[in-house]
């Protein structure tokens, strides 16, 4: 989510690394990062194999956000409620606690732009998929695109089906 929107960091003082807050320039093999250790074991495994063969061509997969506690998702929302005027508008950039894939540990905002286009292009080879046509840098695993390519991508969460509940 373009971080433009998003009022100074200063209103996430209260959150920590352990609430999922990612300090700059972690990446996808940091261990000693909650955001990254508390991802899916799978999608972490997939992440790091993907970093690796993307670091062949000298790009580097930075973690953005990771695992979030629902503390800091429910912030985000509220953030996000506040920069768009209506809790319609926010839902297209973020989930509630309950649905949000990030939560459960389900999915990576991967960072730099070049790391996001590499997996966009490679993603699919190790069941990657950007999901969200206007969140560029979110990918989760889908298992099912490997050998082939990833599904369709939703226009933005608020035509994912997994956000209506």
């Amino acid at each position: 989510m373009p971080k433009s929107w998003f009022r100074p960091k200063s209103s996430l003082s209260s959150l920590s690394s352990a609430d999922g807050v990612v300090p700059d320039g972690v990446t996808v093999f940091d261990d000693e990062v909650p955001a990254v250790v508390n991802l899916d074991p799978d999608l972490l495994d997939a992440l790091r194999r993907a970093a690796t063969a993307a670091a062949d061509d000298g790009v580097e997969f930075y973690v953005n956000s990771g695992w979030r506690s629902p503390r800091y998702q429910n912030q985000l929302l509220r953030e996000a409620v506040f920069a768009h005027g209506s809790q319609d508008e926010a839902a297209r950039w973020v989930a509630t606690a309950a649905t949000s894939p990030h939560v459960s540990g389900d999915a990576a905002d991967i960072g730099h732009s070049d790391a996001a286009k590499w997996l966009s292009g490679h993603g699919a080879h190790y069941g990657l998929c950007q999901i969200y046509r206007n969140e560029p840098w979110h990918f989760e695993l889908r298992t099912r695109a490997i050998g082939r390519r990833c599904p369709p991508m939703y226009a933005n969460p608020t035509q994912d089906p997994r956000m209506q509940q």
